[in-house]
């Protein structure tokens, strides 16, 4: 009413100035805009209480853990293929060094030759302590077991009790040695230690006093100050040159070794590089299937809940399906990339990392609905709403948060339950075992309706306040349209009352105009002026000006 009055007085005290026409307009406009706001109340009354977009969250995460499952599972895959060893790709997990042979060290990762194999049938020819060390001699050398040349003797021609068939390069030489152990087969090095270029006759007695030395180490070796050339018959210089020979051929059988074990390493590391490869292409095949899917499922959805249910217009929504699919590319190539990255991390650091990409998840999440809850509050359109409305509407963004790693908990403690079930614990291709499966669905399904209880008791007290809220401003709304429109009533009236003055005042000003003009004329007429003046158009003006009054 304040505005009411002031307004009238306003009209009152600048009656004869004031712009009628457009003050009307102006409260035309205020009355259309408060009319537009009243209704704007009515829709989001019609809102509250809507639950469309509840689980959306839930949803979501339990479909990323779905997807990270598909990727941690083709690691998991890989390392079960690869004899239960992690990715790596480095030389000397497929490329076996002598020094690593030596100290024990392994290219587990080579599937062409079993080097652990080798090494523990290189260590049993030594004799070992009570401690498991092998023993040596005085001259540092590694004491073989009497069985040790066993495979070299079987089988061979040794010669007479005169002549013996010497080993050039003695089998415990080549036993001992380290490159021979490490790129030779036991095949290998008795087909070398038999062979021609290293078989030679030697006198018993020389065969005897050399023993297992080499030939350089006993032709310079002496005995009461003579050599064996000067106590047996023997040719020094012929026996250096079938020495110099047999090594030459012993260094090209243990260079040929090494090139074989260079190529085994090389062709396993590819075989490795393919096997997580296809691992990784298929997961993140399986990925975009699934995405795939889900697209086709919502529309599928969707054209279910609608009213025209044909043939015409399911291919429609799978056709929007396909544009959807297409139309997110970017991003599914940018999932199909962390699905590679998780594929690998996980063939490399095992099942550690589908560990830490739920812990990241749970994280993410709470730091997600943090940050919604934050903007809400911050969101100039909220600036006006109750402290009351704004608190209840954080702690629903909240819960849907906790609600989401609800899933993720929930879903590992059903897991470890049901995979006490033999059948449960099988494993399906990519995807992980049914436990697993079942355990993330179920997680979501029971934290999806935990959290919607609580959503929805605050969505009832949401509602209940809001609406109490739109009734009051709905109220207000009203009044203040009602004094909009009594405003312009009363604004029409003296208008109208303004407008009337106005004629009444011109038609007065007219009378007074013509009296004058009537008496002037007359007064001229009776005074004998007539012939200073045009009395036809005098007459003419005159009757004009009746006619003018008379309108």
């Amino acid at each position: 009413m304040a505005k009411e009055n002031a307004l009238l007085e306003e009209i009152e005290y600048n009656e004869d100035s004031f712009d009628f026409d457009d003050l009307e307009e102006r409260l035309q406009s205020q009355l259309d805009f408060e009319l537009s706001e009243l209704d704007f109340l009515k829709t989001e009354e019609e809102k509250i209480g809507n639950l469309d977009n509840l689980g959306e969250t839930i949803k979501n995460v339990v479909w990323e853990q779905f997807i990270n499952q598909i990727a941690v599972t083709a690691g998991e895959d890989f390392i079960k293929e690869n004899n239960g060893l992690t990715l790596d790709l480095r030389d000397e997990a497929h490329i076996q060094t002598t020094e690593n042979f030596e100290n024990g060290k392994f290219a587990n990762h080579n599937t062409k030759i079993d080097y652990k194999e080798r090494y523990d049938e290189w260590q049993n020819n030594f004799q070992k302590d009570e401690n498991g060390n092998v023993k040596t001699n005085s001259e540092g050398k590694k004491i073989l077991t009497k069985d040790a040349r066993k495979a070299y003797d079987e089988g061979r021609d040794k010669g007479s009790a005169a002549i013996h068939k010497d080993h050039t390069i003695s089998a415990a030489e080549v036993t001992r040695d380290p490159e021979a152990a490490t790129h030779l087969t036991k095949t290998e090095k008795v087909n070398f230690a038999n062979s021609e270029k290293n078989i030679n006759d030697l006198d018993a007695s020389a065969n005897m006093s050399k023993s297992d030395k080499t030939m350089s180490e006993w032709l310079d070796s002496e005995r009461n100050g003579e050599k064996p050339a000067d106590r047996f018959n023997i040719n020094e210089d012929e026996l250096r040159e079938k020495d110099k020979t047999a090594r030459e051929e012993y260094e090209n059988v243990k260079e040929e070794g090494k090139k074989k074990s260079v190529e085994a390493g090389k062709q396993s590391q590819k075989e490795e590089a393919f096997r997580i490869s296809g691992k990784a292409l298929r997961a993140v095949i399986m990925q975009l299937l699934a995405e795939f899917a889900k697209e086709i499922f919502a529309k599928l959805v969707k054209w279910l809940k609608s009213a025209q249910r044909n043939l015409e217009s399911l291919l429609s929504s799978i056709k929007d399906a396909i544009s959807s699919f297409v139309g997110k590319m970017k991003t599914h190539l940018i999932n199909a990339g962390n699905t590679v990255i998780t594929t690998i991390a996980s063939s490399i650091i095992g099942p550690v990392v589908g560990t830490i990409k739920k812990v990241w998840t749970l994280l993410k999440q709470g730091w997600k609905s943090l940050k919604e809850a934050v903007n809400y509050i911050k969101s100039p359109e909220n600036k006006g709403k109750s402290v009351g409305i704004l608190l209840l509407e954080t702690g629903k963004i909240v819960m849907a948060g906790l609600s989401a790693a609800g899933a993720i908990v929930l879903g590992e403690v059903i897991e470890k339950g049901l995979m006490t079930i033999p059948i449960l614990a099988v494993d399906i291709p990519l995807i992980g075992s049914l436990a697993n499966i079942i355990g993330i669905f179920m997680g979501a399904v029971v934290a999806g309706i935990i959290g919607a209880i609580a959503i929805n008791l605050i969505e009832k007290a949401i509602e209940k306040q809001r609406k109490a809220e739109i009734v009051g401003e709905q109220v207000e709304k009203g009044n203040e349209i009602l004094i909009t429109q009594r405003q312009v009533r009363h604004l029409n009236e003296k208008k109208l009352e303004h407008n009337k003055e106005q004629v009444a005042s011109t038609i007065k000003e007219r009378h007074e105009e013509a009296a004058e003009y009537i008496k002037k004329s007359i007064d001229s007429i009776f005074n004998h002026e007539v012939d200073k003046i045009d009395n036809k158009d005098k007459i003419e003006e005159l009757d004009a000006l009746l006619d003018d009054l008379l309108e």
